[in-house]
């Protein structure tokens, strides 16, 4: 069984409430990644948004196929809109997404306002690299818990691999990947710090254990 197999049997396994929730991550970190692939060029990036647009329009089909399978009265189907409603709206953004990241055809001295409108808002999107120094270099994305240690978020990643998009917890970050976040000014400003390796990372872990 290959990837795109397995991902749909578990999709056909997953309750509603589930796929809402993928679906809801999954929306909102295909609009960064929009925003991140005209901000460096990368159509590698745009390739990404149009292949996570494609899986939540499977997400909405299955939601979809689930609800109609569930629905036995004028009730279910009325409790049932506000299901279809979310998954719609979510798809939507997906697809907006998608137009974004056309203006990749336009070329890049034709478009210079779209860094500047990006940093005009109050949440950025940047690229980080990770120094030899850094103590984040070696541990997993879950175990320096880096969203609720700096308030940004990684929405991809490039290492000696290649690009990882929206990674899991459990990937290792090391020497020389380059992060590309979302967060505000301030938070980015922190994790600088510590992917220089100007600061030690202040492990969760450690902090628990001295309490």
């Amino acid at each position: 069984m290959n990837d795109d197999e397995h991902s749909h049997s578990n999709r056909m396994e997953a309750t509603v409430r589930e796929l809402l929730t993928e679906m809801k991550d999954a929306s909102e970190a295909i609009v960064d990644l929009a925003y991140a692939s005209l901000m460096y060029n990368s159509r590698d990036m745009a390739d990404k948004v149009h292949e996570m647009d494609d899986d939540i329009d499977n997400m909405k089909f299955e939601i979809r196929t689930k609800v109609i399978m569930a629905g036995r009265s004028k009730e279910d189907a009325r409790d049932m809109t506000g299901v279809l409603q979310v998954a719609s709206a979510a798809d939507r953004i997906s697809e907006a997404a998608g137009e974004i990241v056309k203006l990749l055809d336009v070329p890049k001295e034709e478009r210079p306002f779209i860094n500047e409108i990006i940093n005009e808002s109050d949440e950025k999107i940047m690229m980080i690299r990770i120094s030899r120094r850094s103590d984040m270099a070696g541990n997993t994305i879950d175990q320096l818990a880096v969203e609720a240690s700096t308030g940004t978020k990684i929405i991809a990643m490039k290492n000696r691999y290649g690009w990882i998009y929206n990674p899991d917890g459990d990937v290792k970050i090391r020497a020389g990947d380059d992060l590309i976040v979302n967060g505000s000014q301030d938070g980015f400003n922190r994790l600088k710090k510590f992917a220089s390796g100007d600061c030690p990372w202040e492990f969760p872990e450690a902090e628990s254990e001295e309490e």
